[in-house]
């Protein structure tokens, strides 16, 4: 009865805070979490809470996700299957949690290849992470140092937008974005960006909280994400804030079927996706032919 009572006023906040035209966020507005606000604003407001979490961004990851988000980043990564000489560009990846596990395993498989030949025509290995916040790019710097990888040339960090990359066209080999591209403006843009700089043969996959639709699993998510998330973040982190907007940024992004359909529509090939956690997170791919 309880559980019900909670699971019943919990989509009924949903339900005043999404209650908004499709037409209306295609206009002018867009969303911030469950607020509607100008397209102008939403970057800034963005950038203010990321500004906010960025050092404790991922001691606040290991804490809501109980580490799991780390697992997640492995099964990404290891979809990729990156390989030495790749250009690859992590978009949203400051803290370069995402970019540290590809370069270590392109690092391995060098390894492994020396034991057997060493081939000469393999070109340099570039991994690009490109965030929008300069505090969060700080945080992975200090991180690469920690990790012996401060002198590392593979490593090229770049402050830059989502949807309006620096980058030329037909440059990437592999593109990533992991628990980033629901705080973008336009998840259009972003992702014909991402089809922009992506050579023939390139792969896209994208790591985002997604939506669970176990009954009983999703109340009690909905309850840890609302009730427990937030108040974590201000006892940790002092911040309860950020925490509400990045629980209800999740809510608001497109369901696991849409984000794919969406993909398609930027030009992709061979869209899929893998819920893991039932749904709680979403791994996507596609392929650029």
């Amino acid at each position: 009865m309880a559980m019900r009572f909670i699971a019943r006023g919990l989509r009924n906040m949903e339900m005043l805070h999404i209650r908004s035209s499709a037409s209306a966020l295609h206009s002018h507005a867009t969303s911030f979490g469950f607020k509607e606000v100008c397209e102008e604003d939403k970057s800034e407001l963005v950038g203010k809470v990321f500004t906010n979490v960025a050092s404790n961004y991922d001691l606040m990851n290991d804490i809501m996700s109980g580490g799991l988000h780390r697992l997640w980043k492995d099964r990404l990564v290891s979809q990729l299957s990156p390989f030495p000489g790749m250009k690859h560009l992590d978009v949203a990846g400051g803290t370069g949690d995402v970019a540290f596990r590809i370069l270590e395993r392109i690092k391995s498989v060098q390894r492994r290849a020396l034991q057997d030949y060493l081939d000469e025509n393999i070109g340099e290995t570039q991994i690009f992470v490109c965030d929008i916040n300069p505090n969060m790019l700080n945080v992975g710097k200090k991180r690469a140092q920690e990790r012996g990888h401060a002198e590392d040339k593979s490593l090229v960090w770049v402050e830059g937008d989502a949807e309006a990359l620096s980058f030329e066209d037909n440059s990437m080999d592999a593109y990533t974005i992991a628990f980033g591209i629901r705080n973008v403006t336009h998840i259009e843009k972003t992702l014909a960006e991402a089809y922009r700089v992506l050579r023939r043969g390139g792969r896209f996959l994208c790591l985002e909280l997604s939506r669970v639709d176990i009954p009983i699993f999703k109340d009690l998510y909905d309850y840890y994400s609302f009730s427990v998330i937030p108040a974590v973040g201000e006892l940790v982190a002092g911040d309860r804030e950020s925490y509400q907007y990045l629980v209800e940024s999740a809510r608001r992004f497109p369901s696991q079927e849409r984000f794919a359909a969406m993909i398609a529509d930027a030009g992709f090939q061979k869209v899929e996706y893998e819920n893991l956690v039932g749904g709680v997170v979403a791994i996507h791919s596609a392929l650029k032919v």
